[in-house]
Order: structure tokens, then C-alpha cells, then sequence
């Protein structure tokens, strides 16, 4: 895998992917766009989305929306990296077992996102969820 950064004027930068999508990131005050640690918290709500939506999937759930609630906490002082991150998910759909969904984090989680893995190394990373049954129409 290979990426590519370009600074393009104040803290403003665009990031160029191998697949050939670009990515906006501003590490200032300016907020153009997310910064670089934004991005590394929202890739793993994305990446960990990704396994639950294909589990409950498999596990043929009727669901309807899944979101992922993000909340982390940094280190006070440089390197302002991150200690805690929490992944609360939240899926709306009719009759979803809790079950289901509980394993479905779980795995993403011990086994599959490979973005939390990779950041649970050094960062205490915890795990929540609900279902919320979908209103009828």
C-alpha cells in the first residue's frame, strides 16, 4: 500500500491514496477539514462498522441503519496521542438480536478491524452497544 501527502498552503494538506482518492486534512485552527487524528478516529468507527454490517448481515438481521458513536481522550502533553477510545454502536432495525449484534462487535473487535487492533496496542479501547427498534411506518 502506498499513499501520497502534498501540503497545499497554511496547515492545509491533501492526501492522495494508491486507489486514487483524495483526502482533506487541516492540522490547524483553521478547521477546513479533519485533522489527522479526527481521520485515525473516524477510519476506526469505519473500519469496525464494516465488520458489523457484514455480520449481522450473515446472520441475515433485518436492520436499517448502523452507526458509531466515537469518543476518545488524548494525552495532555506532546505527543497528544491517544489513551481511550470508545466504539459505541448503534442499530436501528426490527427485531435485531442483541445477541447478534453483541458478537458481531465483539469479533470486529478481538479479530477483524484491523485499524482498533492495530491502535489497541497502545491504547485502551473499550467497546459498547444497543439496539433501537425501527418505528413502523
Amino acid at each position: 500500500m502506498q499513499a501520497n501527502v502534498k501540503w497545499v498552503e497554511g496547515d492545509t494538506f491533501i492526501g492522495l491514496s494508491n486507489s486514487g482518492h483524495n483526502v482533506v486534512f487541516d492540522a490547524g485552527s483553521d478547521s477546513a477539514a479533519p485533522s489527522p487524528m479526527e481521520m485515525v478516529l473516524m477510519s476506526a468507527g469505519c473500519c469496525s462498522s464494516v465488520d458489523v454490517v457484514s455480520i449481522l448481515k450473515k446472520a441475515k438481521q433485518s436492520f436499517s441503519d448502523v452507526q458509531v458513536k466515537l469518543t476518545a481522550e488524548r494525552a495532555e502533553s506532546a505527543p497528544r496521542v491517544f489513551t481511550k477510545i470508545n466504539l459505541h454502536f448503534v442499530v436501528t432495525g426490527n427485531d435485531v438480536s442483541e445477541k447478534h449484534l453483541a458478537r458481531a462487535v465483539q469479533l470486529s473487535a478481538e479479530k477483524y478491524c484491523s485499524v482498533a487492533l492495530m491502535l489497541d496496542k497502545t491504547v485502551e479501547i473499550t467497546h459498547s452497544h444497543e439496539v433501537v427498534q425501527e418505528q413502523v411506518k
